[in-house]
């Protein structure tokens, strides 16, 4: 499902198409400023909605990761109530202590494992949710920087107006690159421990 901020964008590139270039000219068209500034005020409000939407995607991984430790918790409970049985039965001292070991570092082995695999999950979602902003930004730009170029110097408000919300989208952009940066040097250091991801788990169960 498309968001708002690509439905405007579709539609002042369908507004830039329809408007009538100036005489003698072939690259320069007659734009409409309140229509424009409409645009505008309305990308203006959807871009935080949608920024937060985003945010709030990546703070799902603090939830999945705190499943994972409690899942991990109660498996190793479980393996310490069952090594504890074990020990207890005088006639088998020896094997009980073997097994509770074994059983213990069985346990573990999967938290481990689940914790891995979570912070895997956690940390593709949140580089996922980065790239889509930072594309859905670029996009916002590309338009910005297009009708920059057309509206020429007869608007020059209307040039002023979109050169500023350009500065703040690639202000944007510039403090989600550290971001996107780290979590896809994260993801790259699971993917280089063998660590599955989702996609591949899907693979192998089909």
């Amino acid at each position: 499902m498309n968001s708002r901020i690509e439905q405007i964008i579709k539609e002042i590139e369908e507004y830039i198409d329809s408007c009538k270039y100036q005489a003698l000219s072939t690259t320069k068209i007659v734009v409409n400023k309140e229509e424009m500034e409409e645009y505008l005020r309305e990308l203006r409000l959807k871009t935080p909605e949608e920024i937060k939407a985003f945010q709030k995607v990546i703070s799902n991984k603090d939830k999945i990761i705190s499943d994972a430790n409690a899942e991990a918790e109660a498996i190793v409970r479980k393996a310490q109530m069952q090594a504890a049985d074990l020990v207890q039965q005088d006639a088998i001292m020896q094997k009980a202590y073997t097994q509770a070991n074994d059983t213990i570092n069985e346990a573990n082995r999967q938290a481990q494992q689940i914790l891995d695999s979570a912070t895997q999950d956690a940390n593709n979602i949140r580089l996922s949710a980065i790239t889509y902003t930072d594309q859905m930004l670029a996009s916002i730009a590309d338009i910005l920087s297009s009708t920059l170029g057309e509206a020429g110097e007869k608007y020059q408000a209307a040039i002023q107006s979109l050169q500023t919300y350009l500065d703040v989208v690639n202000q944007n952009r510039a403090e989600l690159a550290p971001q996107t940066a780290q979590a896809a040097a994260i993801t790259g250091a699971y993917q280089n421990m063998g660590v599955p991801s989702e996609t591949d788990s899907d693979l192998d169960a089909d």
